[in-house]
């Protein structure tokens, strides 16, 4: 359980941060650009989670954003902790195939819904929908810092396949907001020219 008694601690004010397992690193340093990147997605899906209470299916919808939300955490508690060889599975919190497989689930049902697109979708329609492409878009950026990271350090490979599926998640999400709202925006492939 975490106790926060203290925010803050002074020990980041020389630019050097505490990974999970108790190493020092720099602020910038990749590790910590790709668990900072999940943070702001997480950020995202606060807002997102704003505007879907009037939404149909907000019950269930708000129950699987707060699970991402949760999983979001996990995620950057994953990424905060490099893997050691033998490390005690029961000590160290690591993203697994359940969470991966839950993505899998939800994305199939609310696709099963939606007609098949004929056009990319533009960013936009409802207001929780423009914000699951930005928390799409940020999840991206996240899954670019994770896959540079794998190829210089360990990292738990769930950690790159959840947010790969994530983001997939946040779109099939939005297009079914909009499904039941505005509909989605498409792309005019050279309509302003």
């Amino acid at each position: 359980m975490v106790k926060l008694t203290k925010i803050y601690t002074r020990g980041g004010d020389k630019g050097e941060t505490s990974l999970g397992d108790g190493s020092r690193v720099k602020k910038y340093s990749l590790r910590v650009a790709a668990y900072g990147t999940v943070d702001e997605a997480n950020s995202a899906i606060g807002i997102v989670r704003l505007h879907t209470s009037t939404l149909p299916d907000a019950a269930d919808r708000d129950a699987m954003l707060e699970r991402i939300q949760n999983d979001l955490f996990d995620l950057g508690a994953d990424l905060c902790t490099p893997p050691e060889d033998g490390e005690n599975p029961a000590k160290v919190l690591r993203i697994v195939q359940s969470q991966v497989d839950r993505l899998e689930r939800e994305i199939d049902v609310m696709n099963a819904t939606l007609q098949p697109l004929n056009s990319f979708v533009l960013p936009g329609g409802h207001p929780a929908a423009s914000y699951l492409h930005l928390a799409r878009t940020i999840i991206r950026r996240g899954e670019r810092e994770i896959t540079e990271l794998v190829g210089l350090e360990g990292v738990n490979p769930l950690a790159l396949t959840y947010a790969n599926r994530l983001s997939d998640h946040f779109f099939v999400m939005s297009r079914h907001i909009n499904a039941t709202t505005t509909g989605d925006v498409l792309w005019k492939p050279g309509s302003s020219r």
